[in-house]
C-alpha cells in the first residue's frame, strides 16, 4: 500500500508541475527534472528506485509510439540521408568521445568508459519530442531531430551489449557479430513493426466501436514492443516503424468521431506518462549519488565534461554535415544558425536512464561491478544537466537564431489551405446545384457557410483588421452555445428532461462548440 500510495502522490506531483509549466509556457520536462530535485532533497522523501522493466514495458512504448505518429512519411523520406548518418556516425562518434574522455578524468575503467559512452551516445525520443512540441522550426529540422532520436536507438543499443559484455565477461570486443547484430535489432525490429502495423490497420478498417478503437489503439505499441523483445530485436525500432505506418493511414482507418476521442485518449496517457517519468529522473539522483563511495564525491565534475564532450562532438559532427546539405539545396554560404540549433536539441532523457539501470550487478564471474553506481549517477546527472540547461534554454536558442517560423508564416500557409478547401466545397454544391440534386435551400445554406470561411481567409491574407463574418458567427455561436447548455441545466434541474437526454444534448453542444474552436 505504501508503494501505490507514492505512485499516486507522484503522479498528483507531476500533473500539477505539468499543468503549471504548461501554463508558464517552460519545458514541462526540464520543470518536472527541477521538482523532482526540489521533492528528493526534502526530509523524510522516501528513497524512489526505478525499474528498469518499469520504463521499458510500460512507460517507452506508449510515449514512443506518439511520437513516432507524428512524423510524415513525406517529410521523413526528404531527410533520410542525414537522419541515416546521424542516427550510425554520430552514435559512434559520441560513444567514442564520451568512452576516451570518462577513462581519462573519471575513476572509471575504460571497458565501463565504453558502456557508459554507449548509454549517452543516442539522444532520447521522449525527450526531443516533449521539448520540441511548442517550437515553431520549419519542418525539414523537426523532422530531422526527432526521426534522428526515433532512429539511433538500434545503433547505440547494439554498441551498448557489446561494451557490456566486455565489462561483464571481460571478453574481446567482437565487432563483426556486433554488425550482424545491428541488422538483427533493426531489422528485425522494422519487419515485426510492420507485420504488427499492417494487422492493426486490417482490424481497425473492420470495426467503428469507438470503445474498441480506442482499446486497440492503446495495446498497438505494447504489442509491437513485446513480440520484438521476445524475438530478440529491438522493441524500440519496432514501436516507431509500427507508429510511422498507422500515423500515416490514421485518417484513413477511423471516422471523425473516433479520431476525436483517440486524439483525447492518446493526450492523456502522454501527458500522464511523460510527467511522472521525467519526475522520477529527478527524485532518483540524490539516491544515487547517496550510494557512491567516498572516491567519487567528483561526480558534479565528471558529468560535466561528458556532457559538453556531448555537445561538442554533436557540434563538430552536425557541422559540416549541415554544410554539405545546404550546398546541395543550392545555398552558397552554409548557415550556421541550423547545427547550433540542432545541437542544442539532442538531450537525454528516459533511454538511457534505463539501459544504465540494466547494468548487471555483478560480473560473469562472481564478483561485484563496484563502478556501476557511478555509471548510474553520471548517466542521470547528463540526463539532468541536458533537460535543464539545454531544455529551459533551447527556446531562445531558436529565437535567436532567426530559423523558427515565424507565426505569420504558418497563419498564411494555413488560410492558403483553407481557401482552397472552401473553393473545392462551394464548386461541388454548384455541380449538385445543376444536376438539382438536392433542395436549393439547403445548397444555400451550406453555401453561406462556405462563404464565410472562404471570406475569412481572404481576410487574413490580406492582413485586414477588421472582423470576417466568420470569426463574429464563431464568438456569437459560443455566447449562444453556452446560453443553451444553461437552460440544459435548468431543464434536469426542474426534472423536465432524464439524465439521458442530458447527456446526449450536452454531448452534442460540446462536440460543436469544439468544432468552433478548431475552424
Amino acid at each position: 500500500m505504501r508503494s501505490v500510495g507514492t505512485v499516486l502522490a507522484l503522479v498528483v506531483l507531476a500533473t500539477v508541475v505539468a499543468t503549471f509549466a504548461r501554463r508558464w509556457r517552460i519545458p514541462a520536462p526540464s520543470l518536472l527534472v527541477v521538482a523532482g530535485l526540489a521533492v528528493a532533497l526534502l526530509p523524510g522523501t522516501p528513497e524512489i528506485r526505478i525499474s528498469p522493466e518499469v520504463i521499458g514495458l510500460v512507460v517507452l512504448p506508449p510515449l514512443l509510439y506518439a511520437s513516432a505518429e507524428e512524423l510524415s512519411w513525406r517529410e521523413l523520406r526528404a531527410v533520410w540521408k542525414p537522419v541515416g548518418v546521424l542516427a550510425v556516425g554520430l552514435v559512434l562518434a559520441s560513444a567514442a568521445a564520451v568512452g576516451a574522455v570518462a577513462s581519462m578524468v573519471t575513476p572509471l575503467s575504460w571497458q565501463m568508459a565504453l558502456v557508459l559512452g554507449a548509454i549517452l551516445a543516442s539522444t532520447d525520443p521522449v525527450a526531443v519530442t516533449a521539448l520540441g512540441r511548442r517550437l515553431a522550426l520549419p519542418p525539414k529540422v523537426q523532422m530531422l531531430v526527432q526521426a534522428e532520436s526515433l532512429f539511433n536507438d538500434a545503433t547505440s543499443l547494439v554498441l551498448y551489449r557489446v561494451a557490456v559484455s566486455v565489462a561483464v565477461a571481460s571478453a574481446a570486443a567482437d565487432w563483426g557479430a556486433a554488425g550482424g547484430e545491428f541488422l538483427l535489432l533493426a531489422g528485425g525490429g522494422t519487419l515485426i513493426g510492420a507485420a504488427v502495423a499492417g494487422v492493426v490497420a486490417l482490424i481497425r478498417r473492420r470495426t467503428e466501436d469507438p470503445v474498441l478503437e480506442t482499446v486497440i489503439s492503446l495495446v498497438t505499441p505494447y504489442t509491437a514492443y513485446v513480440l520484438a523483445e521476445a524475438a530478440h530485436t529491438s522493441g524500440v525500432t519496432s514501436v516507431v516503424v509500427a507508429g510511422v505506418v498507422l500515423g500515416g493511414r490514421g485518417d484513413r482507418l477511423t471516422n471523425a468521431g473516433i479520431r476525436l476521442q483517440l486524439h483525447a485518449v492518446y493526450g492523456t496517457v502522454v501527458f500522464l506518462l511523460e510527467s511522472v517519468v521525467f519526475s522520477l529522473i529527478g527524485l532518483a539522483l540524490p539516491a544515487q549519488v547517496r550510494a557512491l563511495s567516498d572516491g567519487d564525491r567528483a561526480w558534479p565534475l565528471y558529468a560535466l565534461a561528458v556532457a559538453g564532450t556531448l555537445i561538442a562532438v554533436r557540434l563538430l559532427w552536425l557541422a559540416p554535415l549541415s554544410a554539405v546539405v545546404q550546398r546541395k539545396g543550392g545555398i552558397q554560404r552554409p548557415n550556421w544558425r541550423v547545427p547550433v540549433v540542432l545541437t542544442w536539441a539532442g538531450t537525454r532523457g528516459v533511454v538511457p536512464l534505463a539501459a544504465a539501470l540494466s547494468i548487471p550487478v555483478v560480473a560473469q564471474d562472481g564478483s561485484a561491478l563496484t563502478e556501476r553506481p557511478l555509471v548510474l549517477v553520471l548517466t542521470t546527472s547528463v540526463v539532468v544537466v541536458t533537460l535543464v540547461v539545454q531544455g529551459f534554454s533551447l527556446a531562445s536558442v531558436v529565437r535567436r537564431s532567426g530559423i523558427a517560423l515565424e507565426p505569420d508564416h504558418t497563419e498564411r500557409e494555413e488560410a492558403t489551405a483553407r481557401c482552397r478547401l472552401a473553393d473545392a466545397g462551394i464548386r461541388r454544391l454548384d455541380e449538385l446545384s445543376e444536376l438539382e440534386a438536392v433542395p436549393e435551400v439547403v445548397v444555400d445554406r451550406l453555401r453561406r457557410g462556405l462563404n464565410a470561411r472562404l471570406d475569412d481567409a481572404h481576410d487574413r491574407l490580406t492582413d485586414s483588421t477588421a472582423e470576417s463574418a466568420d470569426l463574429v458567427y464563431r464568438q456569437l455561436r459560443r455566447d449562444l452555445i453556452a446560453v443553451e447548455a444553461a437552460e440544459l441545466r435548468r431543464l434536469y434541474d426542474e426534472h423536465t428532461i432524464s439524465d439521458t437526454t442530458r447527456r446526449r444534448l450536452q454531448r452534442s453542444l460540446d462536440l460543436e462548440e469544439a468544432r468552433l474552436a478548431d475552424a
